[in-house]
């Protein structure tokens, strides 16, 4: 039984839109008509299941209420019960409880658990390769456990196994499926640096992109700070060339031309002893001779 018992990853895989179900208020409806304007997180699980479909439940409230985005406004949940044997009220109690754990204004509106025939099921768990088996022994289904993003349009785009799930990898995974149009300016940077992983269904660091990030983010770094530089030495330059320069005494004095050339103090004079030192006397008389003769 257990080799029949897997989840394939069929990234990229169309899923049947067409596909009838009936909705928690016994409503007949299409897969298709929650798709079409943001991503879905598919949850396969049955809603009578005593164990591992409640605890898929549980860790996915758990981490939709650390991740920023709203059910019903940036991405919508939609489950479908593999179990034919479930009925409308069985979904409409399953809502209930989960909405109620959710604790978000408009939950109602972004939060859907299906029912429907064995055909429709059969459809949509070929096309997200999840195989199952029904164990007549225990009357419940042998299974293993995983959440599913699409895109808008219905194709599968990631899958994240167990039943605990990173809220960084899971708002990635909703932004990039979004084609960025959720999602902040951190999260395409994120996106750079973190690329999904198959292997291991969550986002590992790229290294090469983060090479490039730390790349870029020096280059960024070192021209500011070389901006600043610049621009302080212009400032200083600027104070510099507003203080009073050495001014040249005339030809003439104080020896041959611009010999003897000194700095004038501020007002641009020279100080009263040294303007009268000689003043009204000829050029070229000793006034001590003067004196002898007189």
């Amino acid at each position: 039984m257990l080799r029949d018992i897997e989840i394939e990853q069929r990234l990229g895989q169309q899923l049947p839109l067409d596909a009838l179900f009936s909705d928690e208020l016994g409503r007949p409806v299409r897969l298709g008509q929650y798709f079409g304007r943001r991503p879905v997180i598919l949850v396969l699980a049955y809603y009578n299941c005593p164990m591992l479909c409640t605890q898929v439940f549980n860790g996915l409230v758990s981490t939709l209420r650390v991740v920023g985005f709203d059910a019903g406004k940036e991405f919508e949940v939609v489950a479908v019960s593999f179990d034919p044997r479930d009925r409308p009220r069985d979904a409409a109690a399953k809502k209930k409880a989960y909405v109620d754990e959710y604790r978000r204004p408009g939950a109602a509106m972004g939060w859907h658990f299906l029912t429907g025939g064995a055909g429709s099921i059969e459809r949509v768990t070929r096309a997200a390769g999840f195989r199952y088996k029904y164990d007549e022994s225990t009357g419940q289904f042998a299974h293993s456990t995983a959440i599913y993003v699409a895109t808008p349009d219905g194709k599968l785009s990631r899958y994240f196994y167990g039943i605990e799930y990173g809220p960084r990898d899971l708002r990635l995974a909703l932004v990039e499926a979004s084609s960025g149009r959720i999602g902040s300016p951190v999260d395409q940077i994120l996106l750079y640096c973190y690329h999904y992983d198959p292997k291991l269904a969550r986002y590992s660091a790229a290294i090469m992109g983060l090479v490039r990030f730390g790349g870029a983010a020096a280059v960024v770094i070192l021209s500011a700070f070389l901006t600043i530089m610049w621009r302080r030495d212009r400032r200083r330059d600027a104070r510099r060339d507003g203080r009073p320069h050495p001014i040249p005494l005339p030809e003439g004095e104080g020896g041959s031309p611009g010999r003897g050339a000194r700095s004038l103090p501020e007002g641009g004079s020279l100080a009263p002893r040294e303007r009268s030192a000689g003043a009204g006397e000829p050029e070229g008389r000793n006034p001590s001779v003067s004196a002898e003769r007189r």
